[in-house]
């Protein structure tokens, strides 16, 4: 058989070519199956904690359907480390979950809180208080005015009276300007802390809450001791906050300062001029104050930020950044501690 030499040449290509054009396709069909792999892995995932999340949600909601005066203080004990024990299994998961399924565990487990403060208001004692300042003239500060959250007061003859009743189980702050507030470990334990409607304020918080609310503040520096669950932010301004917790959320706040030690990570949202470095504060008994809130002090995500508002891959949110190294404040006033 005659074949011309350009036939020959021919031939000789075809192969290569085949190869080429095999070796592609094996490589795309591999990348197309290690992409698969990848996201059943992370739908197994992802089912795996909506179905257990669930489970756990219903069996919480039906024990504080059932909680009663007869046996309240062991529910509401066992209720609460349901509750915290249900928010670290969402922080230890937000890293194969969407966004949305985020912020579905994150209102569930708001409406789950919200129920047991409730349930608290509904079964615990309630009482009035009224604390009388203390004259702090030594130190040059204002006198601290220590009162309970959700109240009404009115300052009469250097004492504040506290006009409605309150849950002992709930303490906090509200309606302050220019004061020093102060609530010592005792005072905490474990509790809920509010604080609201704060201005130009100085807060110290020397112990170990369950969850604090920080809402509508201005101007205010607040400090706070290792908070076993989650620190929740909304309307805080030209504020500087300083605490450990398990995970934060911050809603439309602005020119504000977050020294944080996080061991989930935080998430900021509607914010602007937000800025992050990592926690800098100290007083004695702090590391005992991080085993009883379950932190581990040697795991601090302080930068790594989820902004809910910006989406674009690859592109580092305008709405926060790092504090410089250079303008970071290491060492606190003494305020207070005993």
């Amino acid at each position: 058989l005659d074949v011309s030499s350009h036939d020959q040449c021919s031939f000789a290509t075809v192969p290569e070519r085949v190869l080429r054009r095999d070796q592609a396709r094996l490589e795309e069909a591999e990348r197309r199956r290690n992409v698969k792999e990848s996201q059943t892995v992370t739908e197994e995932k992802s089912d795996f904690f909506t179905s257990t999340f669930n489970d756990e949600k219903t069996a919480v909601e039906e024990m504080l359907s059932i909680c009663n005066h007869n046996n309240r203080d062991k529910s509401l004990e066992e209720i609460t480390l349901k509750t915290q024990q249900l928010q670290k299994f969402l922080n230890d998961s937000m890293r194969f979950l969407t966004q949305y399924e985020i912020r579905q565990a994150q209102a569930s487990l708001q409406k789950l809180q919200s129920s047991l403060a409730e349930k608290r208001d509904e079964l615990l004692p309630k009482k009035k208080f009224a604390f009388r300042s203390r004259n702090t003239g030594a130190s040059k500060q204002p006198a601290p005015v220590q009162q309970t959250s959700d109240t009404s007061e009115s300052d009469v003859g250097g004492t504040v009276v506290v006009d409605a009743a309150v849950s002992v189980n709930q303490c906090g702050f509200s309606n302050a300007d220019s004061q020093v507030l102060i609530k010592q470990a005792e005072e905490i334990q474990q509790r809920d802390v509010l604080l609201s409607h704060l201005t130009n304020c100085k807060v110290r918080l020397y112990g170990c809450p369950s969850t604090v609310h920080i809402k509508n503040v201005h101007g205010c520096e607040i400090l706070c001791g290792p908070v076993s669950s989650s620190v929740f932010v909304d309307q805080c301004t030209d504020s500087t906050l300083v605490f450990p917790c398990q995970q934060l959320r911050t809603h439309n706040t602005t020119a504000t300062l977050i020294y944080i030690h996080v061991t989930s990570r935080a998430i900021i949202e509607d914010c602007h001029g937000v800025q992050f470095a990592p926690f800098t504060w100290t007083y004695p008994g702090i590391h005992d104050h991080f085993k009883v809130a379950g932190l581990d002090p040697n795991r601090n995500n302080w930068r790594e930020v989820d902004d809910f508002n910006w989406l674009a891959a690859g592109t580092p949110s305008p709405n926060w950044s790092v504090i410089p190294e250079t303008e970071r404040i290491c060492s606190w006033d003494v305020v207070g501690h005993p």
